[in-house]
């Protein structure tokens, strides 16, 4: 930390060179907290690339362990200094080419570092108002800046950098309550109770879905799970991104009349919205093609000229939220949907769009991040008391923005899928319930599903081709990450096909907990859910080999339950031992002292 404190801080200018000493950086700590400005003492305008707040060389092993976020929710990063690896599905750097500096491996508003005798540093902002923080590395050398996107500093003119964070210790779900905390002070999380529970048409029924679907699905959550209440209808409902209010050319039905079905059933209407991207062939980009983000040019940016140009429909064009008349547009857009239509549930989709580097806006002293949070502002007020939920968004500049955060990549029918995004879930654990309600995405609990569906990054899921099939012990790993998050609990499948000992574990996952597993490390071998009458243990074998478990209980006597069977795993002290957890599975383990009742 004392290197951190002492190092150098310097302001690059859009032509890369460093600005003279009449633009001050100011770095005020106090206490773990340091609050972070410019200010443009000469008397001409300055035009600034980055601010760099923190530059030195390390000095830790090649071999230290770190974690950091991405800019957007489908990027993470673990591995050591040395070797980093991409633990999210699609990189910043890679797939949505967002420029890192100096080409070093880059994470995004918070990196954590496990030094020796498992102690911790977690370096974050804890706000993201304007700009957005990276923290990029090597095996040598540490570099914090903050993106300018080459805005102009006045002369006398100061920005705020947002407020930077540096804390230690060595227990990371505490540093994480700490960081949480503190960014609750800047970005009060926006609370929606209780933990929303649904079902959605995209992984039985992909962009195919069609009225029908969605009314037999209806019928049969109101005759036999209720407690599913939000029904939404996924990507597909539209004929092209952008024209919301339209039908779609397949859908078979008026997407407002199916909706009011919905609420005539006595559950609630939901739908998913990508409301900062459209189509070429859109009404809404034809009409008001003033409305996007311009390039260099003066034109329309085709989000494919500087990054990931989407996944259907496209390439999109990007809505530019501090533009006046797309504010007004969003706020019109959800006030209908929500008002007219009935709509109490909206996903958000694609939002990174809403936050797309190498753009042009129409608020020129506007940084991408402000061009988001306008937008996301304006769709807000539209939505009233709605339940909003950001999916592929830009994590950090969504704080206090959202309900509930998509905390993985898109889940398949496949074992590969069910590990990694368990782990990329578990990895975002410590968000749910401290900054917003985790969406670990849907519960899949039958083999088949929609056979077009594709990725958030256009990839078709190939599930015409899954061989073999998923095994039961695959099945209950899914599950028990679902349950471990703590999070939002939607069902995937076409629960009119769905057989009874699916179902009932499917039932056995309701209500969610609203807490998430707390885990001793990135392993996520054993995870700990602390509730009012009982604890449980998610127990995970992510390998290819049957492994032992050790659970060590507090003091006392203790009566375990296997919560997926059932089965009453007797009375333990101490300890509680698995010999041989079979590969590719996990147990989840209800412990009650004895002398008190739980569920």
């Amino acid at each position: 930390m004392t290197a951190l404190r002492k190092a150098p801080a310097k302001v690059i200018l859009s032509d890369g060179s460093s600005a003279s000493s009449l633009i001050a950086i100011e770095r005020k700590w106090q206490g773990d907290l340091c609050e972070l400005s410019v200010k443009n003492n000469s008397t001409s305008p300055v035009t600034i690339r980055e601010v760099v707040v923190f530059d030195f060389q390390h000095q830790l092993p090649d071999t230290t362990k770190l974690y950091g976020e991405g800019f957007q929710k489908l990027g993470q990063m673990g591995g050591t200094l040395g070797k980093p690896e991409d633990w999210g599905t699609y990189t910043d750097r890679n797939h949505y080419k967002i420029p890192e500096p100096e080409d070093m491996r880059t994470a995004y508003g918070m990196f954590t570092l496990q030094l020796q005798n498992n102690n911790r540093v977690l370096l974050a902002t804890t706000s993201c108002n304007k700009f957005i923080s990276r923290f990029s590395f090597d095996a040598k050398r540490l570099r914090i800046s903050l993106d300018c996107e080459n805005l102009k500093l006045q002369p006398g003119e100061s920005w705020n950098l947002e407020e930077f964070m540096a804390i230690s210790g060595n227990d990371r779900e505490i540093l994480y309550d700490r960081l949480t905390a503190a960014i609750a002070k800047h970005h009060p999380r926006l609370k929606h109770d209780p933990v929303p529970m649904g079902w959605c048409s995209w992984y039985c029924f992909g962009p195919g879905v069609t009225a029908k679907n969605v009314a037999d699905n209806t019928n049969w959550i109101a005759g036999n799970l209720p407690q599913l209440k939000y029904i939404q209808i996924d990507d597909g409902y539209q004929p092209w991104m952008g024209d919301w209010l339209e039908k779609g050319k397949a859908f078979g039905g008026d997407v407002e009349e199916v909706l009011k079905g919905i609420k005539a059933k006595g559950l609630e209407p939901a739908i998913w919205v990508a409301p900062f991207v459209a189509s070429p062939e859109s009404a809404l980009f034809k009409n008001h093609p003033d409305w996007f983000v311009k390039d260099e040019a003066g034109k329309p940016l085709r989000s494919d000229k500087v990054g990931f140009g989407g996944w259907r429909l496209g390439p999109w064009y990007v809505l530019d939220g501090t533009h006046p008349e797309v504010q007004k547009y969003f706020t019109e857009l959800f006030q209908t949907m929500r008002q007219k239509w009935g709509c109490t549930y909206f996903k958000l989709d694609a939002n990174y769009w809403g936050a797309i580097h190498g753009g042009v806006h129409y608020d020129k002293k506007a940084t991408r991040i402000e061009a988001y949070r306008r937008g996301m502002q304006a769709i807000l007020k539209g939505a009233g008391d709605a339940f909003i939920v950001g999916c592929n968004h830009p994590v950090w500049a969504s704080l206090g923005l959202i309900h509930g955060s998509r905390s993985s990549m898109d889940t398949w029918r496949k074992w590969e899928s069910f590990r990694n995004i368990g782990r990329e879930n578990l990895l975002r654990g410590w968000q749910n319930g401290r900054l917003w309600w985790n969406d670990p995405d849907c519960i899949l609990l039958t083999d088949g599903g929609a056979t077009d569906i594709m990725d958030q990054a256009g990839k078709a899921a190939d599930v015409k081709n899954q061989t073999p099939k998923l095994s039961e012990n695959e099945y209950l790993f899914h599950a028990t990450t679902v349950y471990a998050s703590g999070g939002m609990l939607l069902s995937g499948d076409d629960l009119t096909k769905i057989t009874p000992a699916r179902l009932k574990i499917l039932k056995k996952l309701m209500p969610p907990t609203g807490t998430a597993a707390r885990f001793k490390n990135e392993k996520f071998e054993i995870g700990i859910t602390r509730l009012r009458n009982q604890t449980v243990y998610s127990v995970f074998n992510w390998g290819d080999m049957p492994v032992e478990r050790r659970i060590k209980l507090p003091e006392g006597k203790y009566k375990l339950i296997n919560k997926w069977t059932g089965e009453k795993l007797g009375v333990f002290e101490k300890e509680y031992v698995i010999k041989s957890l079979l590969p590719h599975s996990a147990r989840l383990i209800i412990c009650q002292k004895i002398g008190i009742t739980g569920q």
